[in-house]
């Protein structure tokens, strides 16, 4: 099993910058990054990482999110620059454990972006 832990989140005004972090522990992962869902909205891939440090992100997101890995540390970080209130949502960590690809998921942490 894979237990995830996330840091960071909080309140920032539009334009500003936020930095999330999410550390694994338990059974090795492999691919590991963010999703996040807004009120009334499904659940959405922000970016994701392989162990390689491939890395993919949504269009939305793109060119202001940076997802980085710590493959030592298990962990993750995201950092969300340039913020917009349409980036409000609870955002989860997610990691895929090696050998079975079974989704963990954390426990989420909110970000609003409001002047």
């Amino acid at each position: 099993q894979v237990q995830l832990v996330e840091f960071g989140g909080g309140l920032v005004q539009p334009g500003g910058s936020l930095r999330l972090s999410c550390a694994a522990s338990g059974s090795i992962v492999t691919a590991m990054g963010w999703y996040r869902q807004a009120p009334g909205k499904q659940r959405e891939s922000v970016a994701q990482i392989t162990r390689g440090g491939s890395t993919t992100y949504a269009d939305s997101v793109k060119g202001r999110f940076t997802i980085s890995r710590d493959n030592a540390k298990n962990t993750i970080d995201l950092q969300m620059n340039s913020l917009k209130p349409e980036d409000t949502a609870v955002y989860y960590c997610n990691a895929l454990e090696f050998g079975s690809g079974f989704a963990y998921w954390g426990q989420g942490t909110q970000v609003t972006v409001s002047s």
